[in-house]
Parts: C-alpha cells; sequence; structure tokens
C-alpha cells in the first residue's frame, strides 16, 4: 500500500514551469511576459534573446526550463510546442527608507514578483 500518484495539474499535452523571487516589478515582468504569449517556441527565444529588457534573461531561462520540462518529463515533440500561457504574479515586497528632511522618512518598496509558464503542443495542420 502506497500513496496515490499525485494528478497532473495541467493537460496531458502541456508542461509548466515556475520562477519566483525575480527582482524585478510585476508590472515589468508583464512587459516581458506579454513579448512571449501565444508564439511558438523558437520565435519566443529568439525575442527573448534580443531582448533589450534586464529581466528577459530570467524569463527565458524559465522558458528553457518549461521546454525541457516538456520533452523530458511529458514526451512531448519540442518542435510542436507553443507558449500558451506566461502569467505573473507578485512575491514580497521589501520595505526600506531613507531619512529625508525634517526629519521625516521616505518608504522604498522593493518589489519581487514570480512569473508562471505553460507550453502546450500543437500539432501543425499543413
Amino acid at each position: 500500500m502506497g500513496k496515490d500518484k499525485n494528478p497532473r495539474r495541467v493537460a496531458d499535452n502541456e508542461a509548466r514551469a515556475k520562477l519566483r523571487m525575480l527582482k524585478t516589478s510585476p508590472q515589468k515582468l508583464n512587459l516581458v511576459a506579454g513579448l512571449i504569449r501565444g508564439k511558438k517556441v523558437e520565435k519566443a527565444l529568439t525575442d527573448l534573446t534580443f531582448s533589450k529588457k534586464r529581466i528577459a534573461v530570467d524569463v527565458k531561462k524559465c522558458l528553457q526550463s518549461a521546454i525541457a520540462n516538456a520533452e523530458n518529463n511529458h514526451g512531448l515533440d519540442v518542435d510542436e510546442l507553443v507558449v500558451s500561457e506566461a502569467y505573473v504574479g507578485k512575491n514580497l515586497v521589501m520595505k526600506r527608507g531613507r531619512p529625508r528632511a525634517r526629519g521625516r522618512f521616505g518608504r522604498i518598496h522593493k518589489p519581487f514578483a514570480e512569473l508562471t509558464i505553460t507550453v502546450r503542443q500543437v500539432e501543425e495542420t499543413a
């Protein structure tokens, strides 16, 4: 008697990767995630490689992880993968401060974000 196997959280033709504690605001991260939503994986990797945004390097790592999960864990074909979802969530916000004039205190918020990328295998109709 063992424990039952955990059910999959995504469909049979999907794979997912998640990155937490990214040192950027969710708003900035969502701009980069919007670049790759709905695109084929090769095109999304190319766009992230040549993007000027600093966080695009981390988004590319997450996308490569999702591709590796699809290939190794779920046996999906890499050439037929499409980025079906790329969504951003808030994580913790570090509160820091700086002394200001007349004894006041200026609050500085240092936000963190998290990113989830889901890739789906779509058969090409040619």
